[in-house]
Protein backbone atom coordinates (compact mmCIF):
# COMPACT_ATOMS: atom_id res chain seq x y z
CA UNK A 1 0.00 0.00 0.00
CA UNK A 2 1.01 3.25 0.08
CA UNK A 3 3.99 4.81 2.65
CA UNK A 4 4.28 8.27 3.90
CA UNK A 5 6.27 10.41 2.35
CA UNK A 6 8.76 12.64 4.25
CA UNK A 7 7.53 15.31 2.38
CA UNK A 8 4.37 17.34 4.00
CA UNK A 9 1.73 18.10 2.03
CA UNK A 10 2.37 21.97 2.89
CA UNK A 11 5.44 21.61 0.25
CA UNK A 12 2.08 21.79 -2.53
CA UNK A 13 1.26 25.26 -1.31
CA UNK A 14 4.89 26.43 -0.96
CA UNK A 15 4.91 26.57 -4.91
CA UNK A 16 2.44 30.24 -5.47
CA UNK A 17 1.60 29.39 -8.98
CA UNK A 18 0.16 26.32 -8.04
CA UNK A 19 -1.79 27.73 -5.07
CA UNK A 20 -3.22 30.10 -7.51
CA UNK A 21 -3.98 27.51 -9.77
CA UNK A 22 -5.96 25.43 -6.87
CA UNK A 23 -8.10 28.48 -6.08
CA UNK A 24 -8.64 28.90 -10.34
CA UNK A 25 -9.27 25.50 -9.84
CA UNK A 26 -11.93 25.41 -7.27
CA UNK A 27 -13.68 29.02 -7.92
CA UNK A 28 -14.59 28.00 -11.79
CA UNK A 29 -15.84 24.58 -10.38
CA UNK A 30 -18.08 25.59 -7.97
CA UNK A 31 -19.52 28.24 -9.94
CA UNK A 32 -19.90 25.63 -13.43
CA UNK A 33 -21.62 23.05 -10.67
CA UNK A 34 -23.53 26.17 -9.28
CA UNK A 35 -24.73 27.00 -12.98
CA UNK A 36 -25.50 23.25 -13.79
CA UNK A 37 -28.43 22.71 -11.29
CA UNK A 38 -29.81 27.01 -12.06
CA UNK A 39 -30.05 25.94 -15.98
CA UNK A 40 -31.98 22.58 -15.39
CA UNK A 41 -34.33 24.50 -12.65
CA UNK A 42 -34.90 27.30 -14.90
CA UNK A 43 -35.07 25.83 -18.50
CA UNK A 44 -37.72 23.35 -17.01
CA UNK A 45 -39.71 25.70 -15.27
CA UNK A 46 -39.99 27.45 -18.88
CA UNK A 47 -41.11 24.86 -20.78
CA UNK A 48 -42.17 21.69 -18.36
CA UNK A 49 -40.63 19.78 -20.63
CA UNK A 50 -38.35 16.67 -20.23
CA UNK A 51 -36.77 16.59 -23.77
CA UNK A 52 -35.26 20.19 -23.13
CA UNK A 53 -33.49 18.42 -20.10
CA UNK A 54 -31.73 16.27 -22.65
CA UNK A 55 -30.85 18.96 -24.62
CA UNK A 56 -29.17 20.40 -21.89
CA UNK A 57 -26.71 17.58 -21.91
CA UNK A 58 -26.77 17.36 -25.60
CA UNK A 59 -25.57 20.83 -25.90
CA UNK A 60 -22.54 20.02 -23.27
CA UNK A 61 -21.81 16.63 -24.62
CA UNK A 62 -20.81 17.47 -28.77
CA UNK A 63 -18.34 20.33 -28.02
CA UNK A 64 -16.19 18.53 -25.67
CA UNK A 65 -16.13 15.87 -28.02
CA UNK A 66 -15.71 17.30 -31.64
CA UNK A 67 -13.87 20.32 -30.14
CA UNK A 68 -11.63 18.10 -28.00
CA UNK A 69 -8.71 17.26 -30.77
CA UNK A 70 -8.29 21.16 -32.28
CA UNK A 71 -8.12 22.22 -28.73
CA UNK A 72 -5.60 20.07 -27.87
CA UNK A 73 -3.65 20.84 -30.72
CA UNK A 74 -3.93 24.58 -29.52
CA UNK A 75 -2.69 23.13 -25.96
CA UNK A 76 0.50 22.65 -27.52
CA UNK A 77 1.16 25.37 -30.17
CA UNK A 78 0.34 28.53 -27.47
CA UNK A 79 1.00 29.53 -23.76
CA UNK A 80 -1.31 27.30 -22.14
CA UNK A 81 -2.64 29.55 -19.35
CA UNK A 82 -3.72 32.53 -22.17
CA UNK A 83 -5.81 30.04 -23.56
CA UNK A 84 -7.38 28.97 -20.35
CA UNK A 85 -7.62 32.66 -19.96
CA UNK A 86 -9.59 33.19 -23.16
CA UNK A 87 -11.83 29.96 -22.27
CA UNK A 88 -12.57 31.99 -18.94
CA UNK A 89 -13.62 34.64 -20.09
CA UNK A 90 -16.02 33.87 -23.02
CA UNK A 91 -17.66 31.72 -19.96
CA UNK A 92 -17.50 34.77 -18.42
CA UNK A 93 -19.36 36.87 -20.35
CA UNK A 94 -22.06 33.98 -21.31
CA UNK A 95 -22.59 33.62 -17.70
CA UNK A 96 -23.15 37.14 -17.03
CA UNK A 97 -25.39 37.35 -20.25
CA UNK A 98 -27.24 34.87 -18.57
CA UNK A 99 -27.81 37.04 -15.17
CA UNK A 100 -28.52 40.16 -16.80
CA UNK A 101 -31.38 38.50 -19.19
CA UNK A 102 -32.80 36.75 -16.76
CA UNK A 103 -32.82 39.48 -14.11
CA UNK A 104 -34.38 41.91 -17.19
CA UNK A 105 -37.17 38.61 -17.99
CA UNK A 106 -35.64 38.85 -21.73
CA UNK A 107 -34.70 34.94 -21.65
CA UNK A 108 -36.35 31.88 -23.31
CA UNK A 109 -35.40 28.13 -23.58
CA UNK A 110 -33.77 29.03 -26.76
CA UNK A 111 -31.56 31.65 -25.30
CA UNK A 112 -30.40 29.60 -22.27
CA UNK A 113 -29.39 26.72 -24.71
CA UNK A 114 -27.16 28.98 -27.13
CA UNK A 115 -25.86 30.57 -23.86
CA UNK A 116 -24.77 26.91 -22.19
CA UNK A 117 -23.51 25.78 -25.91
CA UNK A 118 -20.97 29.06 -25.86
CA UNK A 119 -19.75 27.93 -22.04
CA UNK A 120 -19.50 24.68 -23.53
CA UNK A 121 -17.26 25.29 -26.57
CA UNK A 122 -15.35 27.98 -24.64
CA UNK A 123 -14.89 24.86 -21.81
CA UNK A 124 -13.77 22.14 -24.48
CA UNK A 125 -11.15 24.87 -26.12
CA UNK A 126 -10.01 25.51 -21.88
CA UNK A 127 -9.99 22.00 -20.70
CA UNK A 128 -7.09 20.61 -22.80
CA UNK A 129 -4.71 23.01 -21.82
CA UNK A 130 -5.74 23.51 -18.16
CA UNK A 131 -4.98 19.67 -17.49
CA UNK A 132 -1.72 20.53 -18.97
CA UNK A 133 -0.16 23.06 -16.81
CA UNK A 134 -0.58 21.32 -13.39
CA UNK A 135 2.71 19.26 -14.03
CA UNK A 136 4.81 22.83 -15.25
CA UNK A 137 3.76 23.87 -11.27
CA UNK A 138 4.99 21.47 -8.84
CA UNK A 139 8.51 18.82 -9.19
CA UNK A 140 7.72 15.86 -10.87
CA UNK A 141 7.55 13.60 -7.16
CA UNK A 142 4.78 16.25 -6.10
CA UNK A 143 2.37 15.44 -8.82
CA UNK A 144 0.47 12.70 -7.66
CA UNK A 145 0.04 14.80 -4.65
CA UNK A 146 -1.31 17.55 -6.40
CA UNK A 147 -3.50 15.71 -8.54
CA UNK A 148 -5.09 14.43 -5.26
CA UNK A 149 -5.80 17.84 -3.65
CA UNK A 150 -7.21 18.84 -7.15
CA UNK A 151 -9.67 16.16 -6.79
CA UNK A 152 -10.61 17.08 -3.54
CA UNK A 153 -11.33 20.03 -4.76
CA UNK A 154 -13.09 19.27 -7.61
CA UNK A 155 -15.56 16.39 -5.59
CA UNK A 156 -15.82 19.49 -2.91
CA UNK A 157 -17.51 21.35 -5.77
CA UNK A 158 -19.75 18.52 -6.86
CA UNK A 159 -20.80 18.01 -3.15
CA UNK A 160 -21.29 21.69 -2.13
CA UNK A 161 -21.62 23.12 -5.23
CA UNK A 162 -25.51 21.94 -6.44
CA UNK A 163 -26.23 21.94 -2.91
CA UNK A 164 -25.79 25.82 -2.62
CA UNK A 165 -27.05 26.80 -6.19
CA UNK A 166 -30.42 24.96 -4.99
CA UNK A 167 -30.08 27.29 -1.80
CA UNK A 168 -29.54 30.27 -3.34
CA UNK A 169 -32.17 29.84 -6.43
CA UNK A 170 -34.97 30.36 -3.88
CA UNK A 171 -34.09 34.07 -4.75
CA UNK A 172 -34.08 33.36 -8.15
CA UNK A 173 -32.07 31.66 -11.09
CA UNK A 174 -30.48 35.80 -11.57
CA UNK A 175 -29.02 35.57 -8.72
CA UNK A 176 -27.12 32.47 -8.89
CA UNK A 177 -25.21 33.04 -12.07
CA UNK A 178 -24.55 36.14 -10.21
CA UNK A 179 -22.89 33.88 -7.76
CA UNK A 180 -21.50 31.92 -10.57
CA UNK A 181 -19.89 35.19 -12.68
CA UNK A 182 -18.36 36.37 -8.93
CA UNK A 183 -16.49 33.10 -8.64
CA UNK A 184 -15.45 32.74 -12.57
CA UNK A 185 -14.18 36.73 -12.05
CA UNK A 186 -12.06 35.32 -9.08
CA UNK A 187 -10.74 32.19 -11.33
CA UNK A 188 -10.17 34.69 -13.62
CA UNK A 189 -7.96 36.84 -11.45
CA UNK A 190 -6.26 34.35 -10.31
CA UNK A 191 -5.13 32.46 -13.12
CA UNK A 192 -4.04 35.47 -14.79
CA UNK A 193 -1.00 35.18 -11.55
CA UNK A 194 -0.30 31.97 -12.30
CA UNK A 195 3.56 32.25 -13.30
CA UNK A 196 5.32 28.82 -14.68
CA UNK A 197 8.06 27.42 -17.25
CA UNK A 198 7.37 26.12 -20.64
CA UNK A 199 9.30 25.48 -23.46
CA UNK A 200 8.53 27.66 -26.65
CA UNK A 201 5.79 25.75 -28.75
CA UNK A 202 6.73 24.64 -31.79
CA UNK A 203 3.95 26.19 -34.13
CA UNK A 204 3.32 23.38 -36.64
CA UNK A 205 0.33 23.85 -39.19
CA UNK A 206 -3.16 22.11 -38.45
CA UNK A 207 -3.46 19.13 -39.95
CA UNK A 208 -4.93 15.35 -39.82
CA UNK A 209 -1.30 14.15 -38.72
CA UNK A 210 -1.00 16.87 -35.87
CA UNK A 211 -4.30 16.85 -34.96
CA UNK A 212 -4.04 13.07 -34.56
CA UNK A 213 -1.34 12.90 -32.65
CA UNK A 214 -2.02 12.14 -29.62
CA UNK A 215 -3.62 9.49 -30.85
CA UNK A 216 -0.60 8.15 -32.36
CA UNK A 217 1.58 8.70 -29.13
CA UNK A 218 -0.86 6.70 -27.06
CA UNK A 219 -0.89 3.87 -29.20
CA UNK A 220 2.79 3.64 -29.41
CA UNK A 221 2.71 3.84 -25.44
CA UNK A 222 1.43 0.69 -24.00
CA UNK A 223 1.28 1.85 -20.25
CA UNK A 224 -0.72 5.26 -21.38
CA UNK A 225 -2.80 3.12 -23.51
CA UNK A 226 -3.45 0.57 -21.14
CA UNK A 227 -4.21 3.22 -18.40
CA UNK A 228 -6.75 5.20 -20.79
CA UNK A 229 -8.33 2.04 -22.06
CA UNK A 230 -8.73 0.51 -18.90
CA UNK A 231 -10.13 4.01 -17.49
CA UNK A 232 -12.74 4.03 -20.37
CA UNK A 233 -14.14 0.57 -19.69
CA UNK A 234 -14.39 0.36 -16.28
CA UNK A 235 -16.39 3.95 -16.31
CA UNK A 236 -18.58 1.92 -19.22
CA UNK A 237 -19.20 -1.25 -17.31
CA UNK A 238 -19.20 0.52 -13.75
CA UNK A 239 -21.97 3.08 -14.04
CA UNK A 240 -24.42 2.33 -11.16
CA UNK A 241 -24.79 5.73 -10.28
CA UNK A 242 -27.27 6.06 -13.73
CA UNK A 243 -29.83 3.75 -11.69
CA UNK A 244 -29.60 5.19 -8.50
CA UNK A 245 -33.53 6.65 -8.69
CA UNK A 246 -34.72 3.04 -9.42
CA UNK A 247 -32.54 2.00 -6.68
CA UNK A 248 -33.84 4.77 -4.21
CA UNK A 249 -37.31 3.58 -5.42
CA UNK A 250 -37.99 0.12 -6.01
CA UNK A 251 -35.21 -1.73 -3.79
CA UNK A 252 -34.27 0.16 -0.86
CA UNK A 253 -37.96 1.89 -0.82
CA UNK A 254 -36.47 5.30 0.22
CA UNK A 255 -37.61 9.15 -0.84
CA UNK A 256 -35.76 11.81 -2.45
CA UNK A 257 -33.78 12.24 0.93
CA UNK A 258 -32.44 8.59 0.25
CA UNK A 259 -31.93 9.57 -3.44
CA UNK A 260 -29.81 12.48 -2.56
CA UNK A 261 -27.43 10.23 0.42
CA UNK A 262 -26.74 7.96 -2.01
CA UNK A 263 -25.59 10.42 -4.90
CA UNK A 264 -23.30 11.82 -2.64
CA UNK A 265 -22.09 9.02 -1.43
CA UNK A 266 -19.81 8.58 -3.94
CA UNK A 267 -18.14 11.73 -3.91
CA UNK A 268 -17.74 12.14 -0.29
CA UNK A 269 -15.65 8.64 -0.18
CA UNK A 270 -13.62 10.00 -3.03
CA UNK A 271 -13.03 13.07 -1.07
CA UNK A 272 -11.83 11.60 2.19
CA UNK A 273 -9.84 9.38 0.12
CA UNK A 274 -8.36 12.17 -1.87
CA UNK A 275 -6.70 14.19 1.60
CA UNK A 276 -5.59 10.72 2.50
CA UNK A 277 -3.62 10.42 -0.59
CA UNK A 278 -2.97 14.50 -0.28
CA UNK A 279 -0.75 13.40 2.66
CA UNK A 280 0.58 9.89 1.69
CA UNK A 281 3.00 9.27 -1.42
CA UNK A 282 2.69 6.35 -3.56
CA UNK A 283 6.34 4.97 -3.67
CA UNK A 284 6.16 1.28 -4.50
CA UNK A 285 3.39 -1.12 -7.06
CA UNK A 286 1.79 1.59 -8.36
CA UNK A 287 0.12 -0.81 -11.14
CA UNK A 288 -0.92 -3.67 -8.65
CA UNK A 289 -2.44 -0.98 -6.76
CA UNK A 290 -4.06 0.40 -9.66
CA UNK A 291 -5.54 -2.91 -10.49
CA UNK A 292 -6.54 -3.70 -7.40
CA UNK A 293 -8.49 -0.09 -6.60
CA UNK A 294 -10.39 -0.64 -10.39
CA UNK A 295 -11.21 -4.30 -9.02
CA UNK A 296 -12.43 -2.65 -5.66
CA UNK A 297 -14.41 -0.53 -7.60
CA UNK A 298 -16.05 -3.54 -9.22
CA UNK A 299 -16.78 -5.23 -6.09
CA UNK A 300 -18.12 -2.75 -4.25
CA UNK A 301 -20.70 -1.82 -7.88
CA UNK A 302 -21.63 -5.71 -7.13
CA UNK A 303 -21.91 -5.01 -3.00
CA UNK A 304 -24.50 -2.38 -4.10
CA UNK A 305 -26.27 -4.38 -6.79
CA UNK A 306 -26.70 -6.93 -4.62
CA UNK A 307 -27.90 -4.77 -1.40
CA UNK A 308 -31.71 -4.15 -0.30
CA UNK A 309 -30.85 -1.80 2.91
CA UNK A 310 -29.73 1.62 2.28
CA UNK A 311 -27.01 1.38 5.08
CA UNK A 312 -25.33 -1.10 2.93
CA UNK A 313 -25.96 0.51 -0.53
CA UNK A 314 -24.67 3.77 1.07
CA UNK A 315 -21.17 1.91 2.17
CA UNK A 316 -20.78 0.27 -1.38
CA UNK A 317 -21.04 3.80 -3.08
CA UNK A 318 -18.99 5.31 -0.12
CA UNK A 319 -16.46 2.70 -1.17
CA UNK A 320 -16.70 2.76 -4.52
CA UNK A 321 -15.79 6.42 -4.82
CA UNK A 322 -12.99 6.15 -2.43
CA UNK A 323 -11.88 3.00 -4.92
CA UNK A 324 -12.44 5.01 -7.75
CA UNK A 325 -10.44 8.07 -6.58
CA UNK A 326 -7.32 6.39 -5.72
CA UNK A 327 -7.10 4.77 -9.75
CA UNK A 328 -7.88 8.12 -10.95
CA UNK A 329 -5.06 9.96 -9.17
CA UNK A 330 -2.51 6.74 -10.03
CA UNK A 331 -4.01 7.11 -13.46
CA UNK A 332 -3.89 11.04 -13.78
CA UNK A 333 0.09 11.16 -12.96
CA UNK A 334 1.26 8.68 -14.86
CA UNK A 335 -0.43 9.75 -18.23
CA UNK A 336 1.12 13.29 -17.38
CA UNK A 337 4.54 11.82 -15.96
CA UNK A 338 4.95 9.77 -19.01
CA UNK A 339 3.96 12.08 -21.92
CA UNK A 340 6.77 15.20 -23.28
CA UNK A 341 5.63 18.79 -22.05
CA UNK A 342 5.21 19.29 -26.43
CA UNK A 343 2.63 16.90 -26.31
CA UNK A 344 0.50 16.98 -23.14
CA UNK A 345 -1.91 19.30 -24.50
CA UNK A 346 -3.06 16.62 -27.79
CA UNK A 347 -3.23 13.56 -24.90
CA UNK A 348 -5.22 15.31 -22.42
CA UNK A 349 -7.95 15.98 -25.32
CA UNK A 350 -7.50 12.10 -25.99
CA UNK A 351 -7.81 11.09 -22.85
CA UNK A 352 -10.57 13.78 -22.27
CA UNK A 353 -12.53 11.89 -25.33
CA UNK A 354 -12.69 8.80 -23.62
CA UNK A 355 -13.48 9.80 -20.20
CA UNK A 356 -16.46 12.10 -21.70
CA UNK A 357 -17.49 9.09 -24.04
CA UNK A 358 -17.54 6.71 -21.04
CA UNK A 359 -19.18 8.68 -19.10
CA UNK A 360 -21.96 9.44 -21.13
CA UNK A 361 -21.97 5.86 -22.86
CA UNK A 362 -21.99 4.33 -19.82
CA UNK A 363 -25.33 5.86 -18.47
CA UNK A 364 -26.62 4.65 -21.61
CA UNK A 365 -25.53 1.09 -21.33
CA UNK A 366 -26.56 1.00 -17.65
CA UNK A 367 -29.98 2.18 -18.66
CA UNK A 368 -30.52 0.10 -21.90
CA UNK A 369 -29.21 -3.05 -19.89
CA UNK A 370 -31.64 -1.64 -17.18
CA UNK A 371 -34.44 -2.01 -19.46
CA UNK A 372 -33.51 -6.17 -20.59
CA UNK A 373 -32.04 -7.44 -16.95
CA UNK A 374 -33.32 -5.18 -14.64
CA UNK A 375 -31.09 -2.24 -12.33
CA UNK A 376 -30.17 -5.33 -10.37
CA UNK A 377 -28.93 -7.57 -12.86
CA UNK A 378 -27.66 -4.31 -15.00
CA UNK A 379 -25.74 -3.39 -12.24
CA UNK A 380 -24.28 -7.22 -11.45
CA UNK A 381 -23.29 -7.25 -15.01
CA UNK A 382 -21.51 -4.20 -14.84
CA UNK A 383 -19.57 -5.56 -11.73
CA UNK A 384 -18.55 -8.94 -12.87
CA UNK A 385 -17.74 -7.06 -16.38
CA UNK A 386 -15.14 -4.36 -14.19
CA UNK A 387 -13.44 -7.45 -12.63
CA UNK A 388 -13.15 -9.53 -16.62
CA UNK A 389 -11.72 -5.98 -17.87
CA UNK A 390 -9.34 -5.81 -14.75
CA UNK A 391 -8.19 -9.74 -15.54
CA UNK A 392 -7.79 -8.97 -19.21
CA UNK A 393 -6.15 -5.48 -18.95
CA UNK A 394 -3.69 -7.36 -16.32
CA UNK A 395 -2.41 -10.09 -18.74
CA UNK A 396 -2.60 -7.82 -22.10
CA UNK A 397 -0.30 -5.04 -19.89
CA UNK A 398 2.39 -6.82 -17.85
CA UNK A 399 4.78 -3.72 -17.79
CA UNK A 400 1.41 -1.80 -16.07
CA UNK A 401 1.13 -4.17 -13.59
CA UNK A 402 4.73 -4.41 -13.17
CA UNK A 403 5.02 -0.94 -12.66
CA UNK A 404 6.78 0.27 -9.75
CA UNK A 405 6.41 4.35 -9.77
CA UNK A 406 4.73 7.08 -11.04
CA UNK A 407 7.70 9.20 -12.65
CA UNK A 408 9.26 8.99 -15.98
CA UNK A 409 11.99 6.84 -16.34
CA UNK A 410 11.86 5.20 -13.32
CA UNK A 411 8.69 3.42 -13.41
CA UNK A 412 9.16 0.15 -14.98
CA UNK A 413 10.32 -3.02 -13.36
Amino acid sequence: MPSTSSVSTDSLFHHRAYVAFWFARISSSFGMQMLSVAVGWQIYAITGRALDLGLIGLVQFFPSVLLALPAGHMADQFVRRRIVLFGQIVEWIAIALLAGMTLLHAINEIGVLVLLFIISTAKAIESPSMQSILPALVPANLLPRAVAVNGSAMQAAMIMGPALGGFLYIAGPGVVYIVSAVLYLLSITMMSRVRYEQAPPKREPATLKTLFAGVHFIRERKDVLGVISLDLFAVLLGGATALLPIFAKDILHTGPWGLGLLRAAPAVGALLMSFWLARHSMQRHVGTIMFASVAGFGVATLVFALSTVLWLSLIALFVLGAFDMVSMVIRGSLVQLDTPDAMRGRVSAVNGIFINTSNQLGEFESGLLAAWLGAVGATVVGGVGTLVVVGLWMAMFPTLRRRQRLQMGTGKA
